[in-house]
């Protein structure tokens, strides 16, 4: 029995993710989704056009491909629909599970209500639904995607949590739908997508035992997960690569080789710590030069120098066999790069995270830049300080890189 590579984000998200698969999909038979949401963003860049990928698997672009969104994801159909748009001939190429949960519009006002009650406390949440969506999952009270091939009884059981909650939703200033116009909502929804609606898990265990190439991919990053992340700010899922088992519904023996993905450097959306962050002329020239806003909300991406404790914690808490390093060519023309190989915590450095990040000081070790490395694809023809800070990352890390993008162009990928 064949068994399935994996890719994960290893730091914050954003880590660059949706070209690698994209990359690593044009060699396989499936590719699947495990876990996240529309909160998600990859930008694929094919030639001369752009692909904003929030829910649906990378592989879309492999016409050979098939695609799962597994039980694991919480599914806005809204938002789902209009990425479909994007894609002509998805018939047979794209599923859906029925287990997945249904992240409905009321969700994102509850998502959005709630931050706004939280002031200057706000977790910087991307309001799309995501944490009450997983909330009503946990709390046994949320809605599967299934449940869109009976549109009419879907209809009653919505409005029947509208009247449960009255005084909830009064406070939230959320408006109760009429039952018309939520029916022809939900039935919307039913009519573009009953036809991908599948029991995924069969089909995955199927593809396992017919020796069929599998390609799992999650979302967001490690340093987002809901237990070993940076607690309260994090996502409401778990990112990690055993959560793949859970979102397909697979064994931990039928994973195959990790690929953690990272870039040069480290980003950040929204609130909660972040090590190191640059906040001078750096920080901002990073964010210039690598287009750091997000694919989801345009929002500006905190930026910093790459973490290699952080870094050295998800490849273990993920089990890497192998990194793929991001956007290297936004170093250019730095003449000094940093990683950071130390914390310092109440005047003790440590080599590890701590229970908490905030507060805590980063210790640098600095290298030589170099002019330009976008667009080479081959690793001997890096500039040398460029080769050497990918060694040193490497030693840092206790892991090897194989990958390296130079570019956002598919080809200009350096494979070691």
């Amino acid at each position: 029995m064949n068994r399935a590579d994996l890719i994960v984000g290893l730091q914050w998200g954003d880590e660059g993710k949706g070209k690698i698969v994209d990359h690593m999909a044009q060699k396989y038979d499936f590719v699947c989704r495990f876990a996240g949401g529309h909160n998600a963003g990859h930008t694929i860049v094919v030639g001369d056009k752009k692909y904003a990928l929030h829910v649906m698997p990378s592989g879309i672009l492999n016409p050979n491909a098939k695609n799962i969104v597994g039980n694991g994801v919480v599914l806005s159909p809204k938002d789902f629909i209009k990425e479909m748009e994007q894609f002509d001939n998805l018939e047979g190429r794209l599923f859906v599970s029925d287990k997945a949960h249904l992240l409905l519009p009321y969700h994102a006002l509850i998502d959005q209500a709630r931050e706004r009650l939280k002031g200057d406390k706000a977790i910087g949440t991307t309001g799309k639904g995501i944490g009450p969506a997983y909330g009503d999952k946990v709390a046994r009270v949320g809605y599967r995607v299934g449940e869109l091939l009976d549109p009419i009884k879907l209809t009653d059981k919505i409005l029947e949590q509208f009247t449960q909650n009255r005084e909830i939703f009064k406070v939230l200033k959320i408006d109760t739908p009429s039952k018309d116009e939520l029916l022809v909502e939900i039935q919307g929804y039913s009519d573009k997508l009953s036809s991908l609606i599948v029991d995924t898990t069969q089909l995955v265990w199927k593809a396992l035992d017919s020796d069929d190439k599998i390609l799992l991919e999650g979302a967001q990053g490690t340093m987002l997960d809901i237990d070993h992340g940076t607690y309260p700010y994090v996502t409401s899922s778990s990112t990690l690569s055993a959560s793949a088992c859970l979102g397909l519904g697979i064994s931990p023996k039928d994973i195959g080789e990790v690929t953690g993905i990272a870039k040069a450097y480290c980003t950040r959306v929204g609130n909660g710590p972040f090590p190191s962050e640059d906040l001078g002329s750096d920080g901002e020239l990073i964010r210039q030069k690598g287009h750091e806003f997000g694919t989801t909300t345009g929002r500006p991406r905190r930026c910093g120098w790459f973490d290699g404790v952080a870094m050295k914690h998800a490849v273990r808490l993920n089990g890497v066999d192998r990194i793929s390093l991001m956007k290297l060519d936004v170093l250019d023309g730095f003449d000094e790069v940093r990683v950071c190989v130390e914390y310092k915590v109440d005047g003790k450095v440590i080599d590890y995270v701590p229970y908490d990040l905030e507060g805590v000081e980063p210790i640098y070790k600095s290298f030589k830049g170099w002019d330009s490395s976008e667009g080479v694809q081959e690793f001997d023809k890096l500039p040398q300080n460029a080769k050497d800070y990918i060694n040193s990352l490497e030693e840092i890390i206790d892991a090897k890189i194989k990958i390296i993008s130079t570019s956002p162009e598919r080809e200009d990928t350096i494979l070691r």
